[in-house]
Order: C-alpha cells, then sequence, then structure tokens
C-alpha cells in the first residue's frame, strides 16, 4: 500500500535540542487528518521535514511514496500566518498565481488557464473581490483564506495546513474547512496541525498525537482517547483540561 505520508525511524534536533525522536507513522491517502500536540511537540519541524526544508539526523520521510523532491508539484503547504512577509508588494492575485509556477517550464510564461484558475480559486474563498489588493490591507483571516487558494490553485494530491485558523474567527475557520472537506471528497489527502480539541471530531477522520515522539496515529475513534491526550499534553496542560471537559460533557450528555 502506497501512504500519503511515511515516516521511518524519523529523528532531528536543532543543535543539542532534540525536536523529534524515533518518529513512524503512516497516514493512508484520502483522509482528513489533524497533527496535535503542545507547543514544540515538533508539528512544523514534521512537516518541514516532510517538504525535505530539514535534513533528519537519522531515519526518513516520504510524501505519496516518493522524497519530497520527487513529489513537489503534488503537494500544496500552507505555511504559519505569522512566517510570512505581508508588507511585500504584492497583490492577492499574484500570490494565488504564485501556487501554477510549479507547473510552468524553465521559460514558461502565465497562460490564461492559469489567471482563470487563480480566479476561480480566489472566488472559492470568497477573495474574488480583493484580487488586486495588497496583502498587507487584507485581515487576518482574508489573508488566510488566500492562502488557502494559493494551495488550491496547484491541484496538488496531498495539502500540508499549519495552523491556517490561528488568527481568524469562528465563521472563516468553518468555510476553510467546508472547502478542505471538498478537497477530501475529491479525493486529496489534508494534514492539518490543529489546537482546538473541540473540534477534532467534526473535522478530521484521522488524528496523529506527537510530543517529540509520537504518542499515537489513526482513525480519530482509536487515537482520541482521554489518556492518550494525557501522555500527549500532560495532566497540567491547558489542552488536557480542555479535553477533560469535553469527555465529561459528552458523558453527561451535553455533546
Amino acid at each position: 500500500m502506497q501512504y500519503a505520508i511515511e515516516s521511518e525511524a524519523l529523528h532531528i534536533s536543532h543543535g543539542s535540542t532534540t525536536v523529534l525522536w524515533d518518529v513512524s507513522f503512516q497516514i493512508p491517502r484520502g483522509v482528513l487528518a489533524g497533527v496535535l500536540g503542545p507547543n514544540g511537540a515538533g508539528k512544523s519541524t514534521l512537516f518541514r521535514a516532510a517538504l525535505g526544508l530539514v535534513n533528519p539526523l537519522s531515519g526518513s520521510i516520504t510524501l505519496l511514496g516518493s522524497p519530497a523532491v520527487g513529489v513537489q508539484k503534488r503537494v500544496a503547504y500552507v505555511p504559519q500566518r505569522e512566517s510570512i512577509d505581508w508588507d511585500f508588494p504584492i497583490t492577492a492575485k499574484e500570490v494565488v498565481l504564485m501556487g501554477r509556477y510549479g507547473r510552468m517550464g524553465f521559460w514558461g510564461r502565465l497562460r490564461k488557464a492559469d489567471r482563470e484558475a487563480a480566479e476561480q480559486a480566489l472566488s472559492l474563498v470568497g477573495m474574488e473581490d480583493f484580487a488586486e489588493r495588497q496583502i498587507s490591507q487584507l485581515s487576518g483571516g482574508q489573508q488566510q483564506r488566500l492562502f488557502i487558494a494559493r494551495a488550491l490553485v496547484q491541484n496538488a494530491d496531498l495539502l500540508l495546513l499549519d495552523e491556517p485558523f490561528s488568527g481568524v474567527d469562528v465563521a472563516t475557520e468553518k468555510a476553510i474547512m467546508k472547502i478542505l472537506k471538498q478537497q477530501k471528497d475529491e479525493g486529496k489527502t489534508v494534514l492539518i496541525i490543529h489546537h482546538d480539541l473541540v473540534t477534532v471530531e467534526e473535522y478530521f477522520d484521522w488524528v496523529v498525537l506527537l510530543n517529540t515522539r509520537l504518542v499515537a496515529c489513526g482513525s480519530v475513534a482509536e487515537v482520541f482517547q482521554l489518556e492518550k491526550l494525557r501522555q500527549t499534553f500532560g495532566r497540567t496542560g491547558s489542552l488536557f483540561d480542555e479535553a477533560v471537559d469535553l469527555s465529561a460533557k459528552k458523558s453527561s450528555g451535553i455533546l
């Protein structure tokens, strides 16, 4: 079986600090997966390693059965919004068109079909009226929608999104999730670094629990359990308290 992502004994360090230790897991194709863990658990580093942006000390990680360098055109990545230079003088439409560059040869030029695809992606995320606006003039939610559009225009088989709901309102989050669920229904695989435990069962069908080491990887029904969350976040973590509260509400029939 060829997996969307497969990690084998992955070990990554930054200087003397171990970020990921002996991480092995497999994620099947066609799922919408949440990657959960406390701050500093190595979630973003896992994505960067998968994309070939970070070299592991040992082990390997493959996408769609190949190293990242062999499948770049089939993978779309949405980084954390805080990592983008929003003062760069570029319009919303130009950002989305960047998602088409991987389809062009060395001397390639944007075609009419590329511009139409960008317009369609902007419309899909509700940003068609902001196409010519400088990205610095967009709100946080609009900026996040913009990078979702750039990922969609790539028509990738695998989408990796690093905290796409950070700093956006509930309405924007729900709108983005609707789009991502449509991508999954079309056979794409979507991985999201996520923090809100309350929405996990609503959003995902697969979960990765990570805290430097892999705690668990599997279906939501198998993995999203209180004891595994305790192992991931610790008994004193605010997210663990959130999980306990969520479990209590379920037991009492509130949810």
